[in-house]
Formats: C-alpha cells, structure tokens, sequence
C-alpha cells in the first residue's frame, strides 16, 4: 500500500528561489509567508537566555504558561478554561496533526472551506483521513458559513473553521459562528478552530469557537500575534475528557514543546504594548494595498478582517499564478505566494501577498509591483 500523497507547498519552492537570490546580493522582499517580521519581543528573548543560562533544558510542559493561556481565554472571550485542557505543542501544526490524530479515526471525513490552508487537505490525506472541500467564494467572503455544511449530504466527522482565515484574512462573524456550531452539533460533526491569528483583527476582535461549543477542538499558536515564528510553539485547548489522550499521543509523536520557548512566551503574553504596536504596522500595511491593488487592477479582493493577507484575483494578467509569482520575484525581488496553493481549483487566478513586513518594505514593494505590472498588458 503506497502512502497517500501529499501535494508540494509551492510557496515554499518561490521562497526558496526567494533566498538563493538574496545570497547572490538581490535585493529581496519578502511576501511569501504569514511571517512576522518584528521577532519576539524583547522581554521573551531575555526571559530564553535567562532560561538558557540557568538549567539546560528538559522535557518539561509549563503550569504557568498553562495557566496564563487560560487566563487569555478569560480576558479576550469571558471563557472559564481550565489549565488542564491547555496542552502544549511544537507549534500550530503538531496541533493539528495531534488532534487529527488522537481525536478521529482513519477514514474519517474532515470538511474545510476552500480556498483555504494548504497543510489541512494535505495533513488531513496524510494521516488517512478524508478531506472534503468545502468551495466558497465572494459571496460568502470566501469563509465557510453554517450552510455550506447544512447543504453537505454526509455528515462528515469533523470540519475545520478558520476565522481570520489563511489565504484571506476574512472572519466569520459571531451570528454566523453560532450557526455553524448549532448545525454542528445537530448533525454529530466535531469543530477543529484554527484561531492561529486571533489578536490580529483590524474591524472587531475575534470570537473563538469556545464561546458557542465548549467541545470544540481549538488550535492556536505564538507564531502570529506574539511574533515568535522560529520558537516552535502552539497549543490545543483540548474538549472536556480528552486532555489525557492528546497528551499520551503527544508524548510518544512529539514528546514536548521546547522548555526555552516555554518560558519566552510566558513573559511575551505580558508585552502588549509592544504586541499593540506590531499590529498597528499590519493594520498601515493592510490599508497602503488596499487602497494601491485596486488601482493596479486588481480589484477583486475580499478586505481582509484579521491575520496578514489579501487574496486578490490576478485574472487579468494571468492564468498560471506559479509562473506569475515565479516571474515577479525573478524581475522584481518581490516574493508573493501562488493561488493554488490554497485553492489547487480555482487557485491559478489568485495571489496571496502577506503584509507581515515593515511599512517600508510594503511601500517598496507596491512600487516594484506596480511598474512590473503595468509591462505585463
């Protein structure tokens, strides 16, 4: 029996081009990834090496980070959590593959919206699980709504909702989530929440999942908001009665999160200032390209309510979006992500450009962007 296949993240192979050029002295920005560019903030990087100096690492999963995680649970969304239920992870994607893993069985059909986040179709087919592709588009600000799943003939096993979402931005409003978890728990299907990019909102904050289905399965991360790409480190708010199970899982997959990680983003979750002041670079960011894109001609972008992305329509110019982003980083050093990434169907006619860069770099890039386009007809 041959292993299920796994499609290549294409974003990957442009950022790796991306680089190759920038060792060669090109002058590189870098658009490709959901990638914070402001690092960690100060008092996580000096709590990592005071923890560094002081003991040498161990196997080993934080109360107190525990504790202040669902502490933030019950200063962002009124949600009583216990600390118990918080189990820690090697980033967001162990997150997922834990829960897909522990939580549902081989031959189960998990549903998601499509466009959406390469890794779950692909982690999802991996893992011997069935994805189950969800096709939203402008109407519904390409988001899942408690329809789309009510119109699913077979209940799947599980369905992922994303809100902001990655490629779009977009977020599903509170009337809506509440939809979709009563349709949910009619219907016997189990929410993964993908709130990987809560804090980052620009029209009103996110709602988590919890507040409509306490049995829902969260995944988050300190990737996004806390700005800590490289320190591998994530979490699962586990269903009531399932924490053992996710972590004799985690312990055998993945053993523990890092324990100098663990101690940075203890002190991180207290910089919100700092936190306040990377978000509000995101929020110029998100207003410079949706103001200049459209007069680029491309108009056909959803605005994106949270996370760092517009998902914008490149029909106009072309119809291979691999070969436009190809192309573009080539003549121009501007590195943005291929559409099929997201959507391998109608994915060739988008772009996904992260603005999780300087207002600098953003203004650049738009510049480099804007006179390549207009010499592609």
């Amino acid at each position: 029996m041959n292993p299920a296949p796994v499609s290549p993240f294409h974003a990957i192979t442009i950022s790796r081009l991306a680089h190759q050029l920038q060792a060669e002295g090109r002058s590189i920005i870098h658009m490709e990834f959901g990638q914070p560019s402001t690092g960690a903030p100060p008092s996580a990087i000096e709590a990592a090496k005071q923890a560094l100096d002081a003991e040498p690492g161990a196997y080993w999963e934080s109360p107190k980070l525990r504790e202040r995680i669902a502490q933030l649970y019950a200063e962002r969304h009124g949600i009583a959590i216990e600390s118990d239920r918080i189990v820690l992870t090697c980033g967001a994607s162990p997150a997922l593959v834990l829960a897909l893993t522990a939580l549902f069985c081989p031959g189960d059909r998990i549903a998601f919206v499509r466009p959406g986040y390469v890794a779950y179709r692909n982690t999802i087919s991996a893992l011997g699980r069935v994805p189950i592709e969800i096709e939203a588009d402008q109407h519904t600000r390409f988001q899942i709504a408690a329809s789309h799943i009510e119109a699913l003939a077979d209940a799947p096993a599980g369905i992922i909702v994303a809100s902001p979402a990655n490629p779009t931005g977009t977020m599903v409003d509170k009337a809506e989530l509440a939809k979709i978890a009563a349709v949910a728990k009619r219907r016997g299907i189990r929410i993964i929440s993908d709130e990987i990019y809560h804090g980052l909102s620009y029209v009103e904050p996110a709602h988590s999942m919890l507040e409509f289905d306490l049995d829902a399965i969260v995944v988050n991360s300190f990737s996004k908001y806390f700005s800590m790409v490289g320190w591998r480190l994530g979490w699962i708010v586990a269903p009531p009665g399932t924490s053992d199970i996710l972590r004799a899982y985690l312990g055998n997959m993945f053993l523990t999160a890092p324990s100098f990680s663990q101690h940075a983003a203890l002190a991180a979750m207290d910089e919100t200032d700092v936190l306040e002041r990377y978000r509000e670079t995101y929020r110029r960011n998100r207003a410079l390209l949706l103001d200049i894109l459209p007069q680029l001609g491309l108009s056909e972008i959803a605005p994106p309510d949270g996370a760092f992305y517009i998902w914008a329509n490149v029909s106009a110019f072309t119809n291979d979006s691999l070969d436009f982003c190809r192309r573009l980083l080539l003549d121009t050093g501007v590195t943005i992500a291929p559409g099929i990434d997201f959507d391998p169907v109608n994915g060739h006619r988008f772009v996904r450009f992260s603005f999780a860069v300087s207002e600098a770099e953003t203004r650049e890039a738009i510049d480099r962007f804007g006179r390549w386009l207009r010499t592609q007809g």
